[in-house]
């Protein structure tokens, strides 16, 4: 359900505020998106695989209770990576790659998608 237009110069005030009030922390909300999280856990998980599989070769030989936290650091960053790949499964290319370099959302908003939803609203308004 759209904002009303009452409830988006509400919305725009608050923007506002908190960019005179706390810039950077509102400059890191616009340039992260939902996914950002899901993304670094997925690296996080990558890379302790790999620390699980270099463990395992490196010390199996030696020490079998090593070479097993090895493939348990294997196991949890597996389910760690599968996890977070479902979420990000969920997302499209351009919400995990886009970042909003302007100050407004409309302007990262791609012309199609802005010509898109302003005939959606022309649509809505003809209904009223």
């Amino acid at each position: 359900m759209p904002l009303s237009d009452h409830e988006q110069r509400i919305l725009a005030e608050l923007e506002e505020s908190l960019s005179k009030q706390d810039p950077r922390f509102a400059k890191s909300v616009r340039e992260t998106n939902v996914y950002a999280h899901g993304g670094r856990r997925v690296r996080w998980g990558i890379v302790g695989f790999v620390a699980g599989l270099v463990i395992l070769v490196l010390f199996f030989s030696r020490s079998i209770a090593i070479g097993l936290v090895g493939v348990a650091l294997m196991f949890v960053s597996a389910i760690v990576i599968e996890r977070n790949a479902r979420l990000l499964g969920r997302a499209s290319w351009q919400d995990l790659t886009r970042r909003v370099h302007a100050d407004d959302a409309q302007s990262a908003v791609g012309p199609r998608t802005r010509s898109i939803r302003d005939w959606l609203s022309r649509q809505r308004r003809r209904e009223e």
